[in-house]
């Protein structure tokens, strides 16, 4: 046997029966040298193989890392309450361990300079990096073009309140939609057109209109894993809606939240059609991450830069989160972990289905054909109360979220539902979780 394959198998064996444990950092290269008794290529050839099995990982100029398994995590306490309703990703597949080598590996490498106030743009190794991520989804921007945020919510405002160069005021928003943003329109006044989007899709005719006659400044759309609804455009919606955008002279700001998860990533974006740079590209980190990042990135055509910098104007981002992603990308443990919660989304997705086509034979529900993503849509009965329902499923312990906030207040076409999360929806819960919502719908006692 070849002497690095048996270091190898000797490393595999410890990681195994838990002699290293995740985030173990192993023997520097020196040092295992001594160990094994051999060269340190033969180390560096061990170690390389484990990285290509996904075994370890390494951070320049710190060392090699075991990664981390799901079995030696402390997970939370599982209650008997089942989660529909949480947007925030799961708890116990967090990639704490991870994400604190690379806090550490950023304060290791950038020192003082974390603590300084910064680039309003953001930390411009960060943007450099991001230059390569993108672009692996067809969204190819020079690093002047890229602006970091603090979470997408960030960029939706500033965008709301500063000067188009179309010079037209109204913002178009599909119905229904991000509620945090809507209540957001609301509260400042800002002037907003409606047009319906179900789950059968959006009135191409009417969103044509829109954009000839009504002053539309930009257009607010989800291209992917819509929310509330789960649903997606595809490749020829996504055209479509570039070319009505060039030929009106109206910005599209897609809100690519879940860019990373499911099959639909393989599907170009809006803004890969755009040829007259007519689309503000978004993208959160908190979907795949955690919440508490709070980072988004903003990919801008260059004549909207200065003004969309003048209404940002300071550094309002940690450094030393930038740092730290700017280092979890560059490792590739991104990568890794979106792989690892896209696979894990996508099953709980599979399992929701096969429970809607198992209890729902007399159709009291509809909810479009989702296969990854987070959300899906409960459709519902007009007469449904759906104050009580929600209150009856709490009483059961099922957390649901009514599909009313996703609506303007002044919006009167509202269909009725539910969003139903499965991001922190335990997959042995599920099937009991759409049972029991199917029995409380189908007893008829809220008409």
């Amino acid at each position: 046997m070849k002497k690095y394959v048996s270091i190898l198998l000797d490393i595999e064996l410890k990681i195994r029966e838990g002699q290293y444990r995740s985030g173990y950092k192993l023997p520097s290269v020196r040092d295992a040298s001594e160990l094994y008794k051999c060269s340190k290529s033969t180390i560096l050839r061990a170690y390389a193989e484990l990285e290509r099995k996904h075994a370890i990982y390494s951070i320049p100029q710190s060392g090699y890392y075991v990664v981390e398994n799901p079995s030696d995590v402390h997970h939370s306490d599982i209650s008997d309450c089942v989660d529909f309703a949480s947007a925030s990703p799961d708890l116990n597949v967090f990639p704490y361990l991870d994400f604190q080598h690379c806090l550490n590996q950023a304060i290791d490498t950038y020192k003082y300079h974390l603590f300084t106030y910064g680039d309003s743009q953001g930390l411009e190794t960060l943007r450099h990096t991001l230059v390569s991520h993108l672009a692996d989804t067809q969204v190819f921007a020079k690093t002047d073009r890229i602006i970091v945020t603090s979470g997408v919510q960030q960029a939706l405002e500033i965008l709301a309140k500063m000067p188009f160069p179309n010079g037209k005021e109204k913002i178009l928003v599909e119905q229904p939609s991000y509620d945090i943003y809507l209540r957001f329109l609301e509260e400042e006044s800002i002037p907003v057109n409606t047009i319906a989007r179900t789950a059968e899709g959006l009135d191409f005719h009417e969103l044509e209109n829109q954009f000839k006659q009504e002053n539309i400044k930009f257009f607010y759309t989800m291209s992917r894993h819509h929310n509330p609804l789960g649903i997606s455009y595809n490749t020829e919606e996504r055209k479509t809606i570039a070319a009505l955008a060039a030929k009106y002279d109206v910005y599209i700001v897609e809100d690519d939240y879940m860019a990373d998860l499911g099959v639909d990533h393989l599907v170009d974006p809006i803004y890969a059609y755009d040829q007259t740079e007519h689309t503000i590209y978004l993208k959160s980190f908190s979907k795949i991450i955690f919440p508490g990042l709070r980072l988004g990135v903003a990919v801008l055509p260059e004549i909207l830069l200065k003004a969309f910098s003048s209404y940002k104007r300071y550094v309002d981002t940690s450094i030393l989160s930038q740092a730290a992603l700017d280092i979890y990308i560059k490792n590739g443990m991104y990568e890794r972990h979106k792989h690892t919660i896209s696979k894990l989304y996508s099953e709980r997705v599979r399992i929701l289905n096969k429970a809607v086509e198992r209890y729902n034979q007399t159709g009291y529900i509809q909810t479009p054909a989702a296969t990854s993503g987070v959300y899906t849509q409960f459709k519902l009965p007009r007469t449904v109360n759906l104050e009580r329902l929600v209150h009856s499923l709490n009483a059961r312990n099922i957390q649901v979220v009514a599909g009313k906030g996703f609506y303007l207040s002044s919006y009167r076409e509202q269909e009725k539902f539910l969003r139903i999360s499965i991001s922190r929806a335990q997959p042995d819960q599920i099937d009991q979780g759409v049972k029991s919502i199917i029995e409380e719908v189908s007893k008829g006692n809220w008409y």
